[in-house]
């Protein structure tokens, strides 16, 4: 959350682009060298993003972190909602997630998505729902809409979006990843970030590309087919 390196010719030699060389390697083309500005320029611009800024909902930032997901997302957002997610040990700062190489969900993106990597040491969600559209229909799960709530341990999620209203205790902004402290996990050094004591946040709407927890218990879970998301 790497770039190729060039081609090497032979010896002595200097191939046109895109031909073979006498040792037998491929010289990169104009468009390969086009894709590899472009995620270069990509990740420069993450670095620079300015503060964010926590008002009646919750502003995010976006950077570039080393500690999203680990492993290849499928390229197809979800939409998760919850009235209420109270948190433990709140950190937030900027991911760069991959696809799997040659995926149909790429599009022009290269097969990166820009995410915010927001993690929980440990959070309840009431009356959570999660759906991602599959095409004409929408696979839908809902948990903790009765008297327990949807728990988790370590919880982590990889958003392009979210809102809500939010509260914190204990708020720190424009912390430098490497050092944080009051959550599971940490960003790479020199990237912007913000961690809380707790956080709470009403009417939470996410747009996320991955989620991962050490535990993850959906009480009265419920799965089916929809004409709606969430």
């Amino acid at each position: 959350m790497a770039s190729s390196s060039d081609a090497t010719s032979s010896a002595g030699s200097t191939p046109e682009p895109s031909e073979e060389s006498e040792s037998g390697s491929i010289s990169e083309s104009p468009e390969g060298a086009e894709r590899r500005g472009r995620v270069r320029l990509r990740r420069a611009a993450v670095m620079a993003v300015p503060a964010t800024a926590v008002a009646a909902g919750l502003m995010i930032l976006t950077a570039q972190g080393a500690l999203g997901v680990q492993f290849a997302i499928s390229g197809m957002p979800f939409t998760v909602t919850a009235t209420n997610l109270d948190g433990e040990g709140f950190a937030q700062f900027g991911g760069l997630d991959q696809m799997a190489p040659g995926s149909p969900n790429e599009g022009d993106t290269g097969g990166q998505v820009l995410v915010v990597v927001s993690a929980i040491k440990k959070a309840t969600l009431t009356k959570l729902c999660q759906s991602v559209d599959l095409g004409g229909t929408n696979l839908l799960i809902r948990a903790g809409e009765g008297k327990t709530p949807v728990s988790a341990v370590n919880l982590t999620t990889d958003s392009t979006e979210l809102s809500g209203d939010a509260a914190f205790d204990n708020i720190e902004i424009g912390n430098d990843a490497s050092t944080l402290d009051k959550s599971h996990t940490q960003g790479p050094k020199g990237v912007f970030s913000q961690q809380a004591d707790t956080v709470h946040i009403a009417n939470l709407r996410q747009t996320n590309y991955a989620t991962t927890a050490a535990v993850f218990k959906l009480p009265g879970l419920k799965l089916s087919f929809s004409d709606k998301g969430c």
